[in-house]
């Protein structure tokens, strides 16, 4: 079923921890060989012990996935956003006040460590705790566009991962008439979302935001991971904050917005592009799997990618977001 033509060496089969700690050790941070792989499939990343002071996390990017002009308007944002005191995890400024840095044909930064527990959002103080968080982050985000990174729209985040699965064969015959019926339907569906909601503004994003991203302390949350950021409406980084029954999703998105508001304002309209935009990262998540492949990590995270049962659970997947995309938006009571 899988499209397999890609012969080329996986894109880290050469970073070995070897290299992470003279990576480390080149730009000024001499580490005592403790080395520990952090949770990411995207990019890798490790906790390094330091001889002198706390261990650092090192984030290995994906080679070619961005340029270094999109890396660094990340890093500034979350830079800007740290000056502001909001509590996000920006990179270490080093080597004469770098924070992106290259070895060995890898480049990577180094953050600072920060603890803390994944939040529960099914309080409604934490929800709304984050509201405030993101209305904050957001405000500084709308002060000025990105440049040199993507804008969420549907034909990034569906038509072209729509061509690519089916370009690439990974549905198997028998499944292909089901799914390019419901991959269409749901994309039309999407399409009326969005003209149902106008034209909203964009402003520079967290873009992944859901609770594996975000560390809670006693002192609150804090973001660790922009890698994903790009220009999108505000309901991009509140929608994966709800969860449950309609009802269980209308209270939560009251309490989230009754943070939001006390620093952002938000524009009610973005509501119809809910389940859209659940629906294009549904669409998004498969072909960025299917994109992946030949990363061996890939394959071992998710054995159950390439069968015929996890095609006909993602079929009927996005019968269930065509349903819901053509009921009323959510309104916070």
């Amino acid at each position: 079923m899988a499209s397999m033509s890609d012969q080329s060496p996986p894109p880290y089969a050469k970073l070995s921890p070897d290299t992470v700690l003279d990576a480390l050790d080149s730009i000024g941070l001499r580490t005592d060989g403790r080395l520990l792989a952090l949770n990411s499939f995207e990019n890798r990343v490790y906790q390094i012990g330091q001889e002198e002071g706390a261990p650092v996390v090192a984030k290995f990017y994906r080679p070619e996935r961005w340029s270094d002009a999109a890396i660094l308007e990340e890093h500034a944002y979350t830079l800007e956003l740290a000056s502001r005191e909001i509590p996000v995890v920006p990179p270490l400024l080093l080597a004469n006040g770098a924070s992106l840095h290259s070895h060995q044909g890898f480049r990577f930064a180094a953050y600072p460590r920060h603890g803390g527990r994944m939040p529960e959002f099914d309080h409604s103080d934490t929800l709304e705790w984050m509201g405030r968080f993101i209305g904050r982050i957001h405000a500084v985000g709308a002060l000025q566009p990105y440049l040199h990174r993507p804008t969420l729209d549907i034909a990034s985040f569906g038509e072209e991962p729509r061509a690519f699965l089916l370009a690439g064969h990974w549905l198997p015959d028998d499944l292909l008439p089901a799914w390019h019926s419901v991959i269409d339907q749901a994309l039309d569906n999407v399409r009326d979302c969005y003209a149902r909601a106008g034209k909203v503004a964009h402003l520079r994003l967290h873009g992944d935001c859901h609770a594996g991203n975000v560390l809670w302390t006693d002192d609150g949350p804090h973001f660790v991971d922009f890698d994903d950021s790009r220009m999108g409406p505000a309901i991009q980084d509140l929608w994966m904050l709800l969860s449950g029954d309609r009802a269980d999703m209308i209270r939560q998105l009251a309490d989230v917005l009754a943070g939001y508001e006390d620093f952002c304002a938000f524009d009610t309209r973005e509501l119809y592009l809910l389940e859209a935009l659940r629906t294009l990262r549904l669409i998004h998540h498969a072909a960025w799997i299917a994109r992946r492949w030949r990363d061996p990590a890939f394959p071992a995270a998710f054995p159950w990618f390439n069968t015929q049962h996890y095609w006909q659970d993602r079929i009927l997947e996005l019968r269930e977001q065509i349903a819901l995309m053509q009921e009323q938006p959510l309104w916070p009571i």
